[in-house]
């Protein structure tokens, strides 16, 4: 188990203040207004997918900087409320969001999933084809894994320069999930094809430098091109909130018991099997767990609540994103998974929300896992490896028992996002490496100058 260290401080939040802490006033890089940015990604709201939320609040920060911005992504297909979103329509930042009208298919299944991403990929083919002499730099994610592949074609027929940000790692993702073997040619040649991907990319984009670790493994030589920047959480959107004043709540029953929050994907690279055993060893204690959203592992979660009796569990769908504060402040502790094997090939994007509603923080992982280093800098939770469910219910006993001790890790939690993980201070670093010059290593940078410098090379 890696427990935080002991509070040094403590902070008091009112939310009548919230919109006017420090913070807000950061200044944002002024962008050079030659650039025009197309942005590849199968996923942007009303799709309640966090990627594509992240790439919302990303382009938006960056056309308020003067940057000239083209989505390209897809009709809702991963969570969504609204069946269709418009066809065309331009944010309030000036980025215009232009969408395929490819059927959609849900990712529940992953036959359906990958049908969905291929389709849309050869839609985006076509797009970028027919509107390249328009932009001058290429975003492509890996959602779906297969998109970078586009900008290498555009860049070798057309010499279009492309940027990869890097969402996930495959095939390692599904050699590690046993779908495919390690020798297999498909994977064989899909890790040939990342490897051309990646050295004729202008810079790569990674999440963690578990990430980066993993991409230098398979390709040493474009390790001095590879960027290291975290997702983020907007605070002015999500703060703290008392439980007893917290109408989310207050409707499902929150307030009084010890509320242990999963929010998000319960997907294939996520463990919840020790999650569930945590559960189990608590069950008879006044404490409940919350899982809001869906995923591959959730029904399994159910059949083995089910079958062990249990009651100590509550599920809720996903929530509007105009409600996430409530959501995620409606707890007292989140939980955050990686897989074993998987910590360099994902990176939960929950955790930075987490943050933001400053709530102490659980993390099931390996030990080698970035998110174990984070929450030691940030003093605001622990650690736990794969399988020691013991130990995650003996926190989340402890905290239970100690809410004081609780609150102060929520409130350095709240501090370390501040600093740390704002959009402003993500921005500044996107527009760094959107305009780079030469090689920026924004983690050997200190947060207080993450914080108050406005990147421009």
């Amino acid at each position: 188990m890696t427990v935080s260290r002991n509070i040094s401080s403590k902070k008091i939040y009112d939310r009548s203040l919230i919109r006017f802490l420090p913070w807000v006033r950061q200044q944002e890089t002024a962008t050079d207004s030659s650039t025009k940015l197309s942005v590849v990604t199968q996923f942007f709201p009303p799709d309640y997918a966090a990627t594509g939320q992240l790439i919302e609040e990303l382009v938006k920060h960056l056309g308020r900087q003067g940057m000239s911005i083209d989505v390209f992504t897809g009709q809702p297909g991963y969570a969504y409320q609204s069946d269709a979103a418009a066809k065309e329509e331009i944010l309030e930042s000036g980025v215009r969001v232009r969408r395929s009208n490819i059927t959609k298919f849900g990712s529940k299944r992953l036959r359906g999933a990958l049908l969905g991403g291929l389709l849309f990929s050869f839609r985006a083919i076509a797009h970028i084809v027919a509107n390249y002499r328009k932009y001058n730099l290429l975003l492509v994610t890996t959602a779906p894994p297969f998109l970078p592949v586009i900008g290498y074609l555009l860049n070798f027929f057309f010499n279009v320069p492309y940027i990869c940000l890097v969402y996930d790692i495959h095939p390692d993702i599904s050699v590690e999930l046993g779908m495919i073997r390690r020798d297999h040619p498909i994977v064989k040649i899909w890790t040939w094809l990342n490897k051309q991907v990646w050295r004729n990319s202008k810079e790569i984009i990674v999440l963690s430098s578990n990430m980066k670790d993993r991409i230098v493994a398979h390709c040493p030589e474009v390790e001095n091109k590879i960027a290291v920047i975290h997702s983020w959480a907007d605070p002015q959107k999500i703060y703290p909130i008392e439980k007893k004043e917290n109408w989310f709540a207050q409707k499902h029953n929150l307030v009084e018991k010890f509320t242990v929050l999963y929010s998000g994907n319960m997907g294939r690279c996520h463990d919840i099997d020790t999650m569930f055993k945590a559960a189990l060893a608590l069950k008879d204690e006044p404490i409940q767990f919350v899982c809001i959203g869906k995923g591959a592992k959730q029904d399994t979660l159910k059949a083995k609540i089910k079958q062990h009796g249990l009651t100590n569990f509550v599920f809720l769908p996903y929530q509007d994103k105009k409600d996430l504060t409530y959501s995620l402040t409606a707890s007292d502790l989140a939980l955050v998974s990686v897989s074993e094997g998987m910590e360099g090939l994902v990176a939960p994007s929950k955790v930075y929300g987490y943050l933001a509603s400053g709530r102490p923080i659980a993390a099931i992982c390996p030990e080698s896992t970035y998110l174990n280093k984070m929450l030691e800098e940030g003093n605001c939770g622990a650690g736990f490896r794969n399988g020691d469910a013991q130990g995650l219910a003996q926190y989340i006993l402890e905290l239970s028992q100690d809410q004081e001790k609780a609150k102060a890790l929520g409130e350095s939690a709240r501090n370390y996002l501040e600093n740390n993980f704002s959009p402003a201070a993500i921005a500044n670093q996107y527009n760094a490496v959107l305009q780079k010059k030469e090689a920026v290593d924004f983690e050997s940078f200190g947060s207080d100058f993450i914080k108050k410098t406005s990147f421009y090379l």
